[in-house]
């Protein structure tokens, strides 16, 4: 299906208003992004080109700076999560819940949810086949927590035609890739609907520090106003704001405490709750939009 046969257009002023529990205006949710990047193949991303450019291998500098952010990245989110009593989604590929088991553990421990992200940091549209990519990460996630994951994000963000309509085949609750509302949203597959939980580009470390070459505290200003104005527009019906990290971004020394004080100033705000993305989908099922 095309975008507008599996969702209509739909203005947000025009719903019947979205109540959350307790009196709280709007959801605030973290999204932590672990990966496995595969030295065998061109890096995902990079902060280095080569002095002759291409795509050399083994790229050596890029994949020592992605596996930074998995050996002391991460763990800096962790202190910043623990100390707010914060609980995060872990997008993670299906290779990355064994390769980095630690992250892993330490994330269960904490009680965070686990997101299918791919099985390997890859496009969907190169992934051999679809189908056996989403079920090995589903696998892979299920082995390690004893549940299967609920919530699919998209390496890159990126899907396939048939991403939506596979996903709740294999019984997914809710994806993150369609990133055009505040609000949770059905999709149309060609058998059950599949929620759409709101994500972020914007609030994504990955466009402010990589692709538009911010300084670190722009992720701080950045987060701020974004949720200055949700918090606006939710005095009549209740939003969803995302926060996105990646280890080898934000959890780079000189970007970290931006990160901490976004949540800082965030969590200060009593009227807000910190849920996960089955939170998130559990409220809105429950009060049967």
């Amino acid at each position: 299906m095309k975008p507008l046969e599996r969702i209509s257009y739909s203005p947000i002023t025009r719903r019947p208003p979205l109540k959350l529990p307790g009196g709280a205006r709007m959801v605030v949710w973290t999204i932590v992004n672990v990966e496995e990047w595969d030295i065998d193949q061109p890096m995902p991303r990079t902060v280095l080109t080569p002095p002759a450019g291409g795509s050399p291998m083994p790229d050596i500098p890029n994949w020592a700076w992605h596996e930074y952010g998995n050996r002391v990245g991460f763990w800096r989110f962790t202190e910043i999560l623990d100390s707010l009593n914060i609980k995060a989604a872990l997008a993670i590929n299906g290779t990355a819940v064994k390769a980095y088991e630690p992250i892993s553990r330490a994330a269960l421990e904490r009680g965070w949810e686990f997101m299918g992200h791919g099985y390997t940091q890859r496009n969907m549209q190169k992934v051999e086949n679809e189908r056996e990519d989403i079920a090995k990460t589903t696998d892979a996630i299920r082995a390690f927590t004893g549940k299967r994951p609920r919530g699919w994000l998209g390496p890159g963000l990126t899907e396939t035609w048939e991403t939506p309509d596979l996903l709740a085949e294999a019984g997914y609750d809710y994806v993150c890739d369609w990133v055009l509302d505040d609000q949770p949203v059905m999709l149309k597959t060609r058998t059950r609907p599949i929620l759409n939980v709101p994500y972020t580009q914007e609030c994504n470390d990955i466009a402010m520090m990589l692709i538009q070459h911010h300084e670190a505290g722009e992720y701080y200003r950045r987060a701020l106003d974004q949720f200055e104005q949700l918090y606006a527009d939710s005095r009549d019906s209740a939003r969803v704001m995302a926060l996105v990290v990646h280890p080898y971004v934000m959890g780079a020394p000189h970007r970290a405490r931006y990160y901490r004080r976004a949540l800082e100033d965030i969590r200060a705000r009593k009227d807000v709750l910190f849920w996960t993305g089955e939170q998130i989908a559990d409220w809105y099922k429950e009060i049967g939009v």
